[in-house]
């Protein structure tokens, strides 16, 4: 019986997740096309909350915000997010209030419908190609001069071990670096739980928490300054993770 409803979740929350997808679509498209830049994504964001919604609703897999006092507004981020499941993209058009260019993989424009929002949303990586990688560092510090914020997440690649996070790359903190520009560290407790990478028919009802932590400031940190920050980053949202992964609410 678990795994029918699992099977039923999965195919009603898929659907879900491709209508609003195509209802939102149009409307991605003409504001891209009318508004470039930060009022374009701006106003995408409207749209893509719409569709998140609507997949938590049908998926019956909800999202909280924690520590909105610590939110960031009024300017550029960088926010740095773990990463342990596909409901991970979810999470993050819900619980950021701002609109954000996340780093993305340039394989998921492959996906039917959803590649043509994905591309026009995010800064696509191609991390086989040296070239590539160079490419999107460049086009986020670009995002950020123009006063939008831009999101990574640091270990890289979904978490598939039972630790809390895996290590961080250099990456998203030599950018926050070099552009002087503040860390915003979010913690998404219970998707891997929720929807695990490695077996999808684990599916399952429940609560993800989008989690601020305290907003890391950059301003005259230097490059050798790099290993302290993302230490900082690590253990403080490490913490974070321990502490409220232990509170989670799940409706099973």
């Amino acid at each position: 019986m678990r795994k029918v409803l699992a099977i039923l979740q999965l195919v009603v929350g898929l659907l879900a997740f491709i209508a609003a997808m195509l209802i939102v679509l149009p409307f991605i498209v003409i504001a891209f096309l009318v508004f470039p830049g930060k009022t374009g994504s701006d106003i995408s964001f409207f749209f893509l909350r719409f569709w998140a919604a609507s997949a938590s609703f049908f998926t019956l897999i909800f999202y909280k915000t924690y520590n909105k006092a610590k939110a960031p507004t009024g300017k550029a981020y960088v926010y740095v997010v773990n990463h342990g499941s596909y409901l991970d993209s979810l999470a993050v058009v819900l619980g950021i209030s701002q609109s954000f260019k996340p780093l993305g993989k340039i394989e998921m424009t492959k996906i039917p419908v959803f590649g043509v929002i994905y591309k026009r949303l995010v800064v696509l990586i191609d991390r086989s190609s040296k070239e590539s990688r160079q490419k999107c560092v460049d086009e986020l510090k670009k995002e950020l001069a123009k006063g939008m914020s831009v999101l990574i997440f640091p270990e890289g690649t979904m978490n598939k071990t039972d630790k809390p996070l895996t290590d961080f790359y250099d990456g998203a903190f030599r950018i926050a670096i070099e552009t002087q520009t503040p860390i915003a560290p979010i913690v998404l407790v219970n998707s891997k739980e929720l929807l695990p990478r490695t077996n999808p028919l684990a599916i399952k009802p429940g609560l993800i928490k989008v989690v601020y932590a305290d907003v890391i400031e950059t301003t005259g940190l230097t490059l050798d300054d790099l290993p302290l920050l993302k230490d900082r980053a690590f253990l403080e949202m490490e913490q974070l993770l321990i502490a409220h992964q232990s509170s989670v609410v799940k409706l099973t």
